[in-house]
């Protein structure tokens, strides 16, 4: 019965549950019951602040971690989209939500890997990125299964997965290991591989308990991870059901049940999606902090709404008109949300460098109601030149600079990796809108208070 009002209220409360116990969580649709394992205090929930919009923050303002990765080699077309539906079933499957991957390319034609992960930690994305996450087991050098194909099912559930009840968590010298199981599920021919392989092996005895005489050695990216014992009662049996086992260290118990379970999941992750079709190298990682985006967005509106009204004031001591004043600044606000709603409609994050664009564009708009207004003032005094050819005349000179801009955005939708396409696509999408949409409204409305 404690009520949780925040994120943080959420987290701080679990963070105080112990292991072993019986958690009730009360929400408006239901009570749900959750119970922490023996060894554990986690029980896999994940909070967040609820959007109130669909317009979708970047890493900027939500916080997490951008990885910029190459692949050693260069990669064809279908081995690109193979790699980046590998990354996101990777993703997905370790439990990471609001995942964006795409492609990436630089002025020079290298290629390139962009992932972005709100609210996920760097480490963990970077050992899921950069391991190739090729999975082996062998008996006496001879591979039995691998990662991908050879595993038909794994084990994700609480009652077949978890710390070890038979080890458990044991204290060194100065850390503590704790040893994680999670059961599996063979293909019939990886299962027909191991009834050849252990079929002529010899049966030992060790500690009371009879194995066979080969262990079953688990190897990731060519490093062994783990030995397991081979039961005798599994010499040339085709057994598909099997378990697999690991460990965590840590310099206390809940730091070493914690780093098991992260290694669980990740061999797990691994097992199920296969290996990576190629090494990627990574280039640029940035883990940016969620804190400090509400504050921006305050500060950005407030600076914007002051740069309004600034704008307004400049364009009443240029003109003398409020009738013109007025016009530009309603058209500003127009822009913004027609673009804004374009985000939202095409699923762009909006981050630093999308909002930089939406300043260019607008900052264009009022050069370019400045131009209209101007050309049709100018013609109060020619009275030979009609109101349709100022304003054509106008956008003569509308359409060049918009050309211009568009222009020199391409190169930027392609440089720095990628990393600038939210600047140009931004800035791109704002001048079209005001050139096509918001210009043309505006010499309407421009014309119609002037002529009176």
């Amino acid at each position: 019965n404690i009520p949780i009002k925040t994120v943080e209220d959420f987290y701080a409360i679990a963070s105080k549950i112990e292991p072993n116990r019986t958690v009730y969580i009360k929400t408006n649709k239901d009570v749900y019951k959750l119970i922490t394992k023996e060894n554990e205090t986690y029980f896999g929930l994940t909070v967040y602040q609820a959007p109130k919009t669909n317009i979708r923050k970047g890493l900027d303002l939500a916080g997490g971690t951008r990885v910029l990765l190459k692949p050693e080699k260069p990669l064809s077309k279908e081995e690109m989209e193979m790699l980046l539906s590998i990354i996101r079933y990777r993703l997905n499957i370790f439990g990471l939500s609001d995942i964006f991957v795409r492609e990436a390319s630089d002025l020079a034609g290298n290629q390139y890997v962009l992932v972005e992960i709100a609210g996920a930690k760097e480490e963990e994305v970077k050992e899921l990125l950069t391991k190739q996450g090729k999975f082996e087991a062998t008996i006496g050098n001879k591979t039995v299964f691998r990662g991908g194909s050879d595993i038909t099912y794994v084990c994700r559930s609480p009652d077949c997965a978890g710390i070890d009840p038979r080890y458990g968590c044991r204290k060194g010298a100065d850390y503590w290991v704790c040893r994680f199981i999670f059961e599996i599920s063979l293909s019939p021919e990886a299962a027909k591989r191991q009834a050849e392989l252990t079929k002529n092996l010899s049966v030992v005895t060790e500690n009371g308990e009879q194995y066979l005489s080969e262990k079953l050695i688990l190897y990731l990216d060519n490093k062994k991870v783990d030995e397991l014992n081979i039961g005798a009662e599994l010499k040339g049996r085709a057994v598909t059901d099997i378990s697999i086992s690991g460990s965590g260290i840590g310099r206390t118990k809940e730091e070493a049940i914690e780093n098991a379970r992260q290694n669980m999941e990740r061999l797990r992750t691994i097992l199920i999606t296969g290996s990576l079709p190629v090494k990627l190298d990574i280039v640029k990682t940035d883990a940016i902090s969620a804190v400090f985006g509400p504050v921006f967005l305050k500060n950005a509106l407030l600076v914007g709404f002051i740069a309004l009204i600034g704008i307004g004031i400049i364009i009443f001591i240029r003109y003398r008109k409020i009738s013109i004043a007025i016009p530009i600044m309603l058209t500003c606000l127009t822009e913004l949300i027609i673009l804004l709603g374009f985000a939202a409609l095409v699923g762009w994050n909006i981050d630093l460098a999308a909002i930089a664009g939406i300043i260019i564009a607008i900052g264009t708009g009022v050069d370019h109601q400045i131009v209209i207004t101007d050309e049709i003032l100018r013609g109060e005094a020619q009275t030979t030149h009609d109101w349709r050819r100022r304003i054509k005349n106008a956008f003569f000179i509308i359409m060049a600079a918009f050309t211009t801009t568009a222009v020199a955005m391409i190169p930027l939708w392609f440089a720095g990796a990628g990393l600038l396409k939210g600047f140009a696509l931004t800035t791109i999408a704002g001048i079209t809108i005001g050139v096509f949409i918001s210009r043309p409204a505006y010499a309407k409305i421009i014309e119609i208070l002037l002529k009176k």
